[in-house]
Parts: structure tokens; C-alpha cells; sequence
């Protein structure tokens, strides 16, 4: 099989790599915009529009993307998509990307179509295997691409002058719908990974993972609740009440997963890593509804930390497992996964304390560069190369 079949043929390879080099291009873009250089999108929005929306709607748009053409499948026992929707999926996502890109010398009706384009196309794929096997634990994922998909909307809606002042609770209500499936799904695969090491591992049952079945509940409740109260602008104690809630309840969450006991296994620890980046981001998101703290902290501890940290955690196991690879994070990987944690906090210090903003900044996208970095490096064998087989027994 040729590299550009190869690259169609499972939904993970095409869309993870494409979230890694989009990560890569966006950052350095933004990097250049804050170093003062005419690198930023001139046809496109101003620069800071452009590099939030960019993050959300096309960075984790390819990493979710990526992930559930290749997990819902596997869900449902039912074959995954074909190269020609893989691909077609892929020109969407791209072409969306550019849209943006060249905002401003296309007409905004047809950037807005453009753009939009790509999650229902996905949405869609993703009903049709659903329902061979509807559960309804798998079943609402397809919600939060609603909340994600009217997220953008209510962005373009402004930008076509339709409303006056939506995009903003567009941004913050796509980051939210991020965080929120983060939630549901690393509130999945967390304990369900640590569980099962930890019992290859001959560690006593006493010690596995465990979940209580009302602040799972709160969790989900939270999840569902938080993004449209965001997205329309709920009274600030109403929205930051929900968010210091769904962050208790993460912190409640992971302090029964057993984090400590991965400490030498990165590829799990990165997952807990991403589970507490959203239970200390909703909280200082929170908080700042109560004008306790910067919002705009919170957020950042939230894209980068829970968003970018959760997604590279998520990408590289699942290209190594679905490569037929050892489920061990290369080293290089394994630095990747501290570095954005560590871009997370970069970014916080550097609006909340706010000493040395600028260095901050430029400091956090050179982390956030290397870790994307690293993420190509270490894992391009799993993206653009074949299958490794299973050893004869």
C-alpha cells in the first residue's frame, strides 16, 4: 500500500497528522504575530480572533475528528470509514481551514458555509454507525459536535453581521463543549487504562480506579449544562457557579484514578495530567466569574493544559495501538507531554502574575511548538508507515 492510500485508509492517520501540523503552523504564525514580524493572516480575521478560533475550530476539530473515525467503530463492531470519506472529510476540514485563512478576500457567506462544512459531514458518519449499536453513553457524543458546530456559528454569525457581539461566547462556548467531551471521555479511558495496567501489574483490586455513581452524575449534569449557558451568555454567577462545580467534581474524580501509580508510564500519566488541567482550569475560570482571578488565565489552563494536553495524550496512544505498536510513549513523546503541561502554566503566570507578559507568551508558544514537535517526530512511523504485525506465538 502506497503512503497517500495508506494515509486515507483509517481515520487516525490522516486527521491526527493533520492536527500536528496545524499545531506546528499555527503556532509559529502566532509566534511571528507576537514577535512584532508581518507573518500574521493579513487576508484573514485580526490575529487574535484568528489564533482562538484556529485553536478550537481547527486544531481539536482534526484531533476529535481523527479520534472518532477511528474509536466509533470500534464501539459499534462496524466497519470504518472508506478511504474516499476519509479523504473527502480531510478536503473539508482543509478547505475550511483556508477559508479562514483568506477571510478577508472571499465573500463571508461562503467562508461561513466553508468552514461549517466539516462536522456535520462528520456528525452524519458517525449517526450512521452509532445507530447499528445506539447506546446512548455513545450517542451523546454526537451533542457536543452540536454544541461545537453552533459554537462556530454563533462566531460567523457576527462576522457576517447578523449579531452584533456573539463571537465571543462562540470562542469561549467551543473551548467549554471541548473541555465538557473531555470530561465524558477521559472520564472513560483515564480509569479504564490505569485499571487495566494496573492489573498486568499484579496491583491488589483495593488500589484499581473506582468511580462513585453520583459524582459521576454531577460530572455529566455539568458537561451537558455548562456549554449552552456559555454560549448564551448566562448571568456570570450562574455560568461561574456550574464551572467551580464541574471542577470540583473532575478533582473529586481523579483523586480515585490511582495518578501516582503512573508516574514512570507517561502515556498514562499524560491522560490524568490532561484530567487535572481541566479540573484546575474550571476552577479558575470559575472563579474569575466572581472577579477572583483573570478569565483569560483559566481559559489558556484550559486549551492548552486540558485541550492540547488531553488531545496529544489521546493521539499518541491510540496511534500507537491502532499501528499495532507497544503502547509505551517514545521518550521524545514522553517530553512532549510535559512540556505542554508546563506551557499551561507558562501562560497562566504570565496573565495572572503578570511579570514578563510578553517573554510569557512567546515562552508558552515555543512550548507548545516543541511538544507538537515532538509529537511528529516520535510518532510519524505510526502515522505515515504500515501496520506493525503481531509476532507469531
Amino acid at each position: 500500500m502506497g503512503v497517500v492510500n495508506r494515509l486515507f485508509s483509517e481515520g487516525f492517520r490522516v486527521f491526527f497528522l493533520a492536527a500536528g501540523l496545524y499545531a506546528l503552523f499555527t503556532g509559529l504564525v502566532w509566534e511571528l504575530f507576537l514577535s512584532g514580524l508581518d507573518a500574521a493572516p493579513v487576508l484573514g480575521p485580526p490575529p487574535v480572533m484568528w489564533h482562538a478560533h484556529e485553536m478550537i475550530f481547527g486544531y481539536a476539530s482534526a484531533a476529535i475528528g481523527g479520534f472518532f473515525l477511528t474509536a466509533v467503530p470500534s464501539w459499534t463492531n462496524t466497519q470504518g470509514a472508506r478511504q474516499g470519506f476519509i479523504a473527502l472529510a480531510a478536503a473539508l476540514w482543509l478547505a475550511g481551514r483556508l477559508a479562514i485563512w483568506y477571510a478577508a478576500a472571499l465573500p463571508p457567506l461562503l467562508v461561513a458555509v466553508v468552514d461549517l462544512a466539516f462536522l456535520p459531514i462528520l456528525a452524519l458518519k458517525i449517526l450512521t454507525q452509532l445507530l447499528k449499536r445506539p447506546k446512548p453513553q455513545n450517542v451523546m457524543f454526537l451533542l457536543f459536535l452540536v454544541y461545537l458546530w453552533v459554537s462556530n456559528l454563533l462566531v460567523h454569525l457576527e462576522w457576517l453581521g447578523v449579531t452584533d457581539d456573539t463571537a465571543a461566547a462562540g470562542l469561549r462556548g467551543g473551548l467549554i463543549t471541548l473541555c465538557a467531551l473531555i470530561a465524558v471521555l477521559g472520564g472513560r479511558v483515564t480509569p479504564a487504562f490505569t485499571r487495566n495496567a494496573m492489573k498486568r501489574a499484579g496491583v491488589p483490586e483495593v488500589n484499581w480506579p473506582s468511580s462513585h455513581k453520583v459524582i459521576e452524575r454531577l460530572s455529566l449534569v455539568c458537561a451537558l449544562a455548562l456549554p449552552p449557558l456559555t454560549m448564551l451568555s448566562a448571568p456570570d454567577w450562574l455560568i461561574g457557579s456550574v464551572a467551580l462545580l464541574f471542577g470540583g467534581v473532575q478533582g473529586v474524580r481523579i483523586m480515585r484514578w490511582g495518578g501516582a501509580w503512573c508516574w514512570n508510564q507517561p502515556i498514562l500519566l499524560a491522560l490524568h495530567l490532561g484530567m487535572a488541567m481541566l479540573a484546575l482550569g474550571m476552577i479558575l475560570t470559575g472563579l474569575a466569574r466572581f472577579g477572583i482571578g483573570n478569565e483569560l488565565a483559566g481559559l489558556h489552563v484550559l486549551g492548552i493544559g486540558c485541550v492540547g494536553g488531553m488531545t496529544l495524550a489521546v493521539m499518541s496512544r491510540a496511534a500507537l495501538g491502532h499501528s499495532g505498536r507497544a503502547l509505551i510513549a517514545p521518550r521524545p513523546m514522553a517530553v512532549g507531554y510535559a512540556l505542554i503541561t508546563l506551557a499551561a502554566f507558562t501562560r497562566w503566570a504570565g496573565v495572572e502574575l503578570d511579570i514578563f507578559y510578553l517573554p510569557a507568551l512567546l515562552a508558552t508558544g515555543g512550548l507548545w511548538i516543541a511538544a507538537f514537535g515532538l509529537f511528529l517526530f516520535a510518532l510519524w512511523p505510526a502515522l505515515i508507515g504500515p501496520r506493525v504485525p503481531v509476532p507469531a506465538r
